[in-house]
């Protein structure tokens, strides 16, 4: 399968020199001093230092020669590059099926990606996400890992896990497009709340119950949405999960952990360099879990951590001071 990744951050990067693997990628980049640098090093600096670029990996900044007589298109940008990147595609004529690995909730609008996608791709091009527990270093490095293929077209997820199935990197199919788009999105938010609670050191105890809950909020979010159960128990779900939220690559854990030392989150997010996705995306979870009439406690309380300045210590009391109720109930 011929390949173009839409994005050279260090996830995109590290999908791209992975897929290389199996066929010729282009890896797409906007910024032409960052192109013109991968292309003469062979590798991402910037993003991946010191993991060298395949024989089968290119790169150029011109995105109409990235996706030429492509199988298939991978956007690895942020959830605010999605839209704009699948407008330019459009204008482009592009007829490729289109995969994404953008995680979240588009600001403003509540939108999960396949319903950006829905609004500006043509009628009639196969589409899906990839998402999973993968940090991108470990990726590009060889180390095994396992994620998901999700398409509503069933047997369209099915052809690209044979196709882009690797050694190391072990693919599989799902139809639960909402399903691994609402792990993908609520992983994020539940990983800056147990990076708070790593933070201020309340225990292994803690963070499992944590956890825990945190799955069933994301599991109560996916049931009103049409999700299926069985996705939370997998790979988009709680092993993205556990993951995300106890690895120390993880950004989103990371803005959590500064939270607990009393940072500031403009400071937070200059100090951190990337986008963690949790941060914006926890306010349009809420906003629609609250239009859902759906409890989700510790998103609420990571929205207020993020954007109310509501103090930790209040926070937990509140948490912990919820009326006792049957594990099973909402």
């Amino acid at each position: 399968m011929k390949l173009a990744v839409l994005g050279a951050g260090a996830w995109g990067t590290a999908l791209a020199i992975r897929f290389a693997d199996q066929g010729p990628v282009t890896l797409w980049c906007r910024d032409t001093e960052q192109t013109a640098e991968m292309a003469r090093e062979q590798q991402n600096r910037r993003y991946l230092a010191d993991v060298p670029f395949p024989e089968q990996l290119s790169v150029t900044a011109d995105l109409g020669l990235a996706i030429a007589n492509v199988d298939a298109i991978l956007i690895v940008t942020p959830m605010a590059g999605l839209r704009p990147t699948l407008r330019a595609l459009t204008a482009l004529g592009n007829q490729a099926p289109v995969l994404w690995a953008c995680k979240g909730l588009e600001a403003g609008t509540m939108k999960f990606p396949h319903q950006v996608a829905d609004e500006e791709l043509a009628t009639g091009i196969a589409r899906g996400m990839l998402s999973g527990p993968s940090f991108a270093q470990e990726v590009a490095a060889g180390k095994p890992a396992a994620v998901t293929i999700a398409a509503s077209d069933a047997e369209f997820a099915r052809s690209t896990v044979e196709a882009l199935n690797t050694p190391v990197l072990r693919l599989y199919a799902s139809d639960d497009l909402i399903g691994v788009e609402i792990g993908a999105a609520v992983k994020n938010v539940l990983a800056i709340a147990a990076g708070v609670c790593d933070g201020l050191q309340l225990g292994l105890n803690a963070r499992a119950a944590l956890l825990t809950r945190g799955l069933a909020e994301m599991s109560r979010f996916g049931a009103a949405l049409g999700a299926k159960p069985e996705t939370f128990m997998g790979l988009a779900g709680i092993g993205d999960l556990m993951l995300t939220a106890t690895g120390d690559l993880s950004r989103n854990r990371r803005v959590g952990l500064m939270l607990a030392q009393g940072l500031k989150l403009e400071d937070i997010l200059t100090n951190l360099g990337h986008v963690a996705e949790g941060v914006p995306t926890a306010r349009e979870v809420l906003r629609q879990a609250e239009a859902l009439n759906v409890d989700m406690p510790i998103t609420r309380a990571v929205c207020q951590l993020l954007f109310d300045g509501k103090v930790v210590a209040d926070i937990i009391n509140t948490l912990m001071g919820r009326a006792p109720r049957m594990e099973s109930e909402v």
